[in-house]
Formats: structure tokens, C-alpha cells, sequence
């Protein structure tokens, strides 16, 4: 699927793989590239959840995996525990306490992350050890660089990049533009 409606729009392919709340029918989807040991992730995470709670059907948030690991050692690492965890149906468990436990995120406090939300440890430690998610992390790391990604957090709505270096509150702004330039008939309504 490609949610580009705007003339030179970033492609953003979406799949079925993707880490995504809200409405999967929202004529708006907001793509985030984050890392877990970025400071500005850390604190959009909890204005994108309050996004997706306030937009309800008209918006879905997709987070992919962009980790810097030039500047945060432990970013694919953590990365790859995130998808650990979805693996056994925890994804965003273990987002949002990668986001809101302090750092570092070495290998024991991973471990003591996915203790705390319930995974199953012997799955996880082995999937861990064998590093079988690296590949998918790349990959995320790989789109995001085709679409012009260096930096995170980094945002497309709709396929559009929403600049954010002068503040989150863009995010917004850039929401409520699309819904009001969208013909009535495809915005959907909660």
C-alpha cells in the first residue's frame, strides 16, 4: 500500500508487518522513523498516543525502527527487543517502556523490560542471542534512508515529511491541515 497523495510525496509503503494504532481505514496515516535512546522520541511518544486517541478513525500511527547507532549504542539492540516483543503480541508494551524507563538499554535492563510485561524469557533470551530481528530493523533503517530520513524522530502524513524541529506541535497543525483539505466524503468520521 502507498500513502502518497500529495505531488513529490516520500513513498511510504506500508505493509501488513507494520506497528500501527488506530484505525487501519484512517484516511490520515502518520509514519514515525524512531529510535529508543533518542531523546526527542522519548518525548513524542506520548504526544503520538495522545494523536491517535484524539484523531480516532481519521488517523493510524505507523512507528518504524530508525536507530542511530553512530550516537546510541544500544538502538538496534533495543530495537530488536521491540520486535522481540511483538513477536509474542507485546509491541507496543515494550515501546512504551522503552520510552519511559531511563537508559541505558543494554542487554540486562531489555531482559528486565520484557520480565516486566510478561514475555515469555526463554523465547525472548533466545531470539535475542540470535539476533533474528536484525534483518527487519535494517530494513526499516534502509525505507527510511530511501525517504530521506537522517534524523529521529522523523514524520510522513500521508507520505508527506511534517518538519518537527520547531516543536511537536507541527505534528498537530499538519493533521488538522489534511482533514480540512480532505473532500468531505474521504474523511472519515468516529
Amino acid at each position: 500500500m502507498n500513502n502518497t497523495n500529495a505531488p513529490g510525496a516520500h513513498e511510504v509503503a506500508l505493509t501488513a508487518a507494520e506497528h500501527m494504532r488506530g484505525d487501519a481505514d484512517a484516511s490520515l496515516t502518520l509514519v514515525e522513523y524512531g529510535d529508543y535512546e533518542c531523546p526527542a522520541c522519548s518525548q513524542a511518544a506520548p504526544l503520538t498516543q495522545h494523536l491517535v486517541e484524539s484523531f480516532g478513525k481519521r488517523l493510524r500511527f505507523i512507528y518504524r525502527h530508525f536507530p542511530l547507532m553512530e550516537m546510541h549504542p544500544h538502538a538496534e539492540l533495543a530495537a530488536e527487543a521491540a520486535e522481540a516483543a511483538a513477536a509474542q503480541g507485546e509491541f507496543w508494551a515494550m515501546h512504551h517502556r522503552l520510552f519511559s524507563q531511563p537508559q541505558p538499554l543494554d542487554l540486562p535492563a531489555l531482559t528486565a523490560h520484557a520480565q516486566s510485561i510478561g514475555l515469555d524469557m526463554n523465547r525472548f533470551n533466545g531470539e535475542m542471542a540470535d539476533r533474528i530481528y536484525t534483518q527487519r530493523i535494517q530494513e526499516h533503517r534502509r525505507a527510511g534512508e530511501r525517504s530521506g530520513v537522517h534524523v529521529t524522530p522523523s514524520f510522513f502524513l500521508n507520505g508527506t515529511p511534517v518538519d518537527v524541529s520547531l516543536g511537536f506541535e507541527k505534528l498537530n497543525e499538519a493533521i488538522h491541515a489534511a482533514l480540512d483539505a480532505a473532500p468531505p466524503e474521504s474523511v472519515k468520521h468516529p
